[in-house]
């Protein structure tokens, strides 16, 4: 094989001593990843001593484009080289103007969808709290229907609807007004979740007040890559419209294409009222979210829910960059579908060789190793070859692969390489030491 498709990672962990000094503990990734990085390049990450790394990341799937695409990157330098406006609020912009134009004529009007865009912070739980907040002003309720395994941010509104303890324990304050239901297969296959759902909501003594909105994932990103039926999906759509609630769609992982299609419910035969998007939105990893929903639930007043950094324009302009040479044809579209058929079939071998199981959709697929410390062990192997790679699940127990959408096949399979031997070898230690 040839070594420029492979990773050639640095052995030495570099001084540290200002972040242990400075930085906050509060930051993982750098705990498990302990190198200095200070360059990117497509599917490729460089540290400060000329190592060079796979990212199996995407900046949890903020980078579905790879890094510094040029596309993006020579919109973006002639745009800022144009002194372009940097920071407009609310304000109306040649850059806004040129993003919205795209988001109708290339995203929306392709897929017969009508919705109005709202600006809202600069990362996706700006968009989530938005999305909550016009939920409950709509309707004139407060109940919010979330779902096991979901995670939908960090703020307060957001990580109500999240399921993880962990990351609920930060909040310091009772997270009320959510009721977390079971999501598509979490008590079995045989176990109709959305007919328990249904039982409930029409039950006047089950208990569970009528909702303002019902918001899920389509495949839940840090929830453990579960990924809903069509079929599910359809009946929690159908049982939002029965009862007067709002179907919300997270899809702020799942989107721009990781799933495949633009949006995660593509071809699942319903249409949410709200749709939140950030991550890849900008295309570049500048931040940016987005909240859509139709036209007649606009009832916000000027000002009403704002963010200062709503108006972020070097965004708009890799986001527009994105959308139409990524999107104005099926040919993209194309090229992921077969790639994640690549990847499909390569976890599906290895989880086949021990007995293990996969999860997940598209380009956002991974294995379930039975345990976090496995796993771990895996992503910590992965790393000192040059792969870089992360967990997920309720147990860290996914071993999640997020490779850029833009990857060459070639490459994607050496890192699969590197992944399957990591897989192999923990799975040797662990029965080794467990015949022991």
């Amino acid at each position: 094989m040839s070594t420029t498709i492979l990773p050639e990672p640095t052995r030495s962990i570099p001084d540290r001593t200002i972040y242990e000094r400075r930085e906050s503990g509060v930051r993982s990734y750098a705990r498990s990843m302990p190198r200095q990085f200070n360059k990117a390049q497509d599917v490729w990450m460089f540290d400060n001593q000329g190592g060079r790394y796979l990212d199996f990341l995407s900046g949890c799937s903020t980078l579905n484009y790879g890094h510094n695409h040029p596309v993006l990157k020579t919109a973006l330098m002639d745009y800022v080289a144009a002194d372009g406006i940097t920071h407009g609020l609310d304000l109306h912009t040649d850059a806004k103007q040129d993003f919205l134009m795209a988001l109708e004529d290339v995203v929306l009007k392709p897929r017969g969808l009508d919705y109005r865009a709202m600006f809202t912070g600069p990362t996706g739980t700006n968009a989530v709290e938005a999305a909550i907040k016009l939920a409950r002003k709509i309707t004139g309720r407060e109940l919010v229907i979330a779902f096991t395994n979901g995670f939908h941010g960090m703020t307060l509104g957001a990580l109500a609807c999240t399921g993880n303890a962990a990351k609920r324990g930060g909040a310091g304050v009772p997270l009320s007004h959510v009721s977390h239901e079971p999501y598509d297969g979490y008590h079995g296959p045989d176990v109709d979740t959305a007919e328990l759902l249904e039982r409930r909501l029409s039950d006047p003594s089950s208990g569970l007040d009528a909702p303002a909105a019902i918001m899920l994932e389509t495949v839940q990103g840090e929830g453990g890559l579960n990924a809903a039926s069509p079929e599910w999906l359809r009946k929690i759509a159908e049982i939002a419209r029965r009862h007067g609630a709002l179907m919300i769609v997270d899809d702020i992982q799942a989107g721009c294409g990781r799933t495949g299609n633009f949006f995660s419910f593509e071809g699942m035969g319903f249409t949410p009222d709200i749709v939140t998007m950030a991550k890849s939105l900008s295309g570049m990893g500048l931040p940016f979210a987005l909240t859509l929903f139709r036209p007649e639930l606009d009832q916000w007043s000027p000002g009403e829910h704002n963010g200062t950094f709503r108006g972020n324009n070097h965004a708009f302009v890799t986001a527009t960059a994105a959308l139409r040479h990524f999107w104005s044809t099926d040919v993209f579209q194309q090229d992921v579908a077969r790639r994640s058929g690549l990847l499909e079939r390569r976890l599906d071998a290895m989880a086949a060789e021990h007995g293990l199981s996969t999860r997940g959709r598209g380009m956002m697929r991974g294995i379930d190793v039975g345990s976090g410390e496995i796993a771990e062990t895996i992503t910590a192997t992965c790393f000192a070859q040059g792969l870089i790679i992360e967990t997920s699940g309720a147990h860290d127990e996914i071993v999640k692969v997020l490779a850029p959408l833009v990857i060459d096949d070639a490459v994607l399979s050496a890192g699969l390489d590197i992944l399957e031997e990591a897989i192999r070898s923990a799975f040797t230690v662990t029965y080794g030491v467990a015949a022991e």
